[in-house]
């Protein structure tokens, strides 16, 4: 991949290796795509409660942060960031959106068929949620049908680069480790001041912010304890997560392609 077209760099402030698809035309954008070319799709909600302490784009942030990396130390082409998708775990906190889950399929799936016309056969979805897994997975389905092969960050599969990292009692949402990361990712969106503990763990769903309907009962949004976040905690779960995603990317372009 010759051509540079993105003013993303990376922390040695060398030119980087990726492109971003938005800043060319579709001229250049002809120029690069063939069945070997990586296309990142990023994931990140805009609008999905974070607690009391994080704003409701969050997502977004992680998403674009980590969206950047990857242009600056990988050979890929990135593409705009969905900012919509499943998340029907936090509709009861208002500002919260969910797509169906029907839509958040084809809307993948339409995308990458797409770009798929003019080449590209190699996908990455770098989705920085866990229901948005339950759109994924058909998607890939459908997409190899056609030849197509689309992978996806799995947050699941991330969680042993945490271990030895937090100290709450347990949590996945806003908690300590998600607020490290955003000290390091996005310090200026967060308000530690207003950061809690909430983790009471119940079957029944996702969170809830009434403490008589089924779900993880959270008032707050949050579920862990955000109180022990700290830069030095974010900073060495985000290099790892770089360094999976990394990995994720390259095997992508190394997969063999659906027949």
């Amino acid at each position: 991949m010759t051509q540079q077209h993105s003013s993303v760099s990376n922390s040695e402030g060398r030119a980087p290796k990726g492109v971003v698809l938005a800043d060319l035309t579709w001229l250049q954008a002809e120029k690069l795509f063939d069945e070997n070319t990586v296309v990142v799709i990023p994931i990140g909600a805009e609008a999905k409660e974070h607690g009391p302490h994080l704003l409701l784009k969050n997502d977004l942030l992680i998403a674009e942060y980590f969206a950047g990396r990857l242009v600056a130390e990988s050979e890929i082409v990135l593409a705009p960031t969905l900012n919509y998708n499943y998340y029907p775990a936090f509709t009861e906190y208002p500002g919260s959106t969910t797509l169906r889950l029907e839509t958040a399929r084809d809307l993948m799936v339409d995308i990458c068929t797409s770009l798929a016309r003019h080449g590209p056969r190699r996908f990455y979805a770098l989705n920085t949620g866990v229901s948005t897994n339950r759109a994924l997975e058909p998607a890939v389905e459908i997409l190899a049908c056609q030849g197509i092969h689309l992978g996806f960050t799995d947050l699941r599969s991330f969680e042993k680069l945490e271990q030895g990292v937090g100290e709450q009692e347990g949590g996945t949402h806003a908690d300590e480790i998600e607020t490290s990361m955003m000290l390091i990712i996005a310090p200026w969106s967060v308000d530690m001041s207003k950061a809690v503990c909430d983790y009471n763990p119940r079957p029944g769903g996702g969170l809830t912010r009434f403490e008589d309907r089924p779900g993880s009962y959270s008032p707050s949004g949050v579920f862990g304890d955000a109180t022990l976040a700290s830069v030095e905690k974010g900073e060495v779960v985000v290099e790892a997560y770089v360094g999976q995603l990394l990995k994720d990317v390259e095997a992508v372009r190394t997969a063999v392609l659906p027949g």
